[in-house]
């Protein structure tokens, strides 16, 4: 198991844990984490899934492929550190990963 630690915009922290394999995104359904709408059920086609990834993670998360990136165009208040939760897998090198949802989704 991976725990994840997911902060929303007024500073609540929720740790859940996935396996891995699965994307940050269904984590977040599975345990139903505020702040984490998920739309499109991980299609990127939304961007509702919208996370702000801390920035001693960027590395470990890897970067957005060019269909994300694009996808956040329709996110609220993107940032350098934003990523689609959809587009994050899970696996044990992410373990205890902390992620911040924005105030609100697109």
């Amino acid at each position: 198991m991976t725990d994840v630690t997911f902060i929303d915009h007024t500073g609540e922290a929720r740790t859940v844990s996935g396996t891995a394999g699965m994307t940050l995104m269904e984590v977040a359904i599975k345990h139903q984490v505020p702040g984490i709408d998920a739309e499109c059920g991980g299609a990127c086609s939304c961007a509702t899934c919208h996370v702000y990834v801390e920035p001693e993670w960027m590395e470990a998360v890897g970067q957005p492929a060019s269909m994300e990136e694009d996808m956040l165009d329709f996110a609220f208040d993107v940032r350098p550190n934003s990523r689609l939760s959809c587009q994050i897998k899970i696996s044990d090198a992410l373990n205890d990963l902390r992620v911040h949802t924005p105030a609100r989704q697109s």
